[in-house]
């Protein structure tokens, strides 16, 4: 598999890009900065100058919306075209490399694939609504590619050994192109308690997932940032939403304490386990374990033509609950 599938991908929470100043990344086996341009947008480029190769990132500095290289003062655009260097009698016509970037949500993302995106992550209406707490956000890496970090929500059997399901929840995944849905119910003891939850898993790409989880005790909306930092490690960045209790709002840093105690351990638990496994391009798979083969078909598009897709199942196939839908309108992330 191709470590960068094509996608857009959460590189910064919005808040962590604060204009005047340059931020240091590396992603997609690339070192990267970002830094806001002179109208307050976000810009993601390569991190080195291609005057002499210094590290823009590391002593660099934002001046009237550029970013300017600590080491001869060659300043660059948004854009990433040169736009001044002292003592050149005409400014070379270089530019350094970057990312088609959005920034909605509370986050900033790239876009990693050619030419202009086709299609858009839809805005993340929990990010900014004053129903749900500020986000519990964790981020950790594994050494597995991003696509078995996705995977993770249509492996049935895991539920009941990670997450305490008695059983292998029943799912439904559906596919609208970039787009995907999974459905399912999870059914666990929290406190002594048997509570049943419904979840709704929304995937935009490869990169994004938002999982709205919803039950009588706990509503949880969990946005999910996969992204390849190179060859052989991926990041998973989870912010947690919890819905406030609409009629008792001070109970909301309890909940998220609960949440914390509850749910960070097992997702902990199950980075040690990605950080020592190996992919199997054929998994032996039980009867009902349907959802792996169904995901990786529809994950197959955000390769390049011509890569074969990492399943044994090929493109097309029936293989249980997936339903291929209408194309859905450039932007839209609803599936109908």
């Amino acid at each position: 598999m191709p470590s960068v599938p094509y996608g857009w991908y959460a590189v910064l929470r919005s808040a962590e890009l604060r204009p005047g100043r340059v931020v240091s990344l590396h992603y997609f086996g690339r070192a990267l900065i970002a830094f806001r341009g002179a109208d307050g947008r976000p810009a993601v480029r390569d991190a080195h100058c291609p005057h002499y190769g210094a590290h823009l990132g590391a002593g660099g500095k934002v001046v009237d919306g550029t970013v300017e290289c600590p080491f001869h003062g060659w300043r660059f655009g948004a854009d990433g075209r040169c736009v001044e260097a002292p003592f050149a009698v005409r400014t070379p016509k270089v530019s350094i490399g970057g990312f088609p970037v959005r920034e909605h949500s509370g986050l900033v993302f790239v876009y990693t694939g050619p030419g202009e995106p086709p299609w858009e992550v839809p805005d993340i209406p929990e990010t900014a609504s004053r129903d749900f707490t500020e986000p519990i956000d964790d981020t950790c890496r594994a050494r597995i590619h991003i696509q078995e970090m996705r995977e993770n929500i249509v492996d049935e059997s895991h539920f009941h050994f990670i997450h305490g399901q008695s059983e292998p929840p029943v799912q439904d995944l559906r596919t609208d192109g970039p787009f995907a849905e999974v459905r399912g119910r999870i059914r666990r003891r929290v406190f002594g308690r048997d509570i049943d939850n419904t979840f709704d898993a929304f995937m935009y790409g490869p990169g994004v997932m938002v999982v709205r989880a919803h039950g009588p005790v706990l509503s949880v909306t969990a946005v999910a940032l996969t992204t390849p930092v190179d060859d052989r490690t991926s990041e998973m960045r989870m912010l947690y939403y919890v819905r406030k209790p609409s009629r008792l709002p001070f109970l909301a840093p309890a909940l998220k304490l609960v949440f914390r105690m509850e749910a960070l351990d097992e997702v902990r638990e199950e980075v040690r386990i990605w950080d020592h496994k190996i992919h199997q391009a054929r998994p032996v798979l039980l009867p009902h374990e349907k959802g792996i083969k169904a995901l990786r078909r529809w994950y197959a598009q955000f390769y390049p033509a011509g890569c074969p897709a990492p399943t044994d199942v090929p493109p097309g196939s029936p293989s249980g609950p997936s339903h291929d839908l209408n194309p859905v309108r450039q932007g839209s992330g609803r599936i109908a």
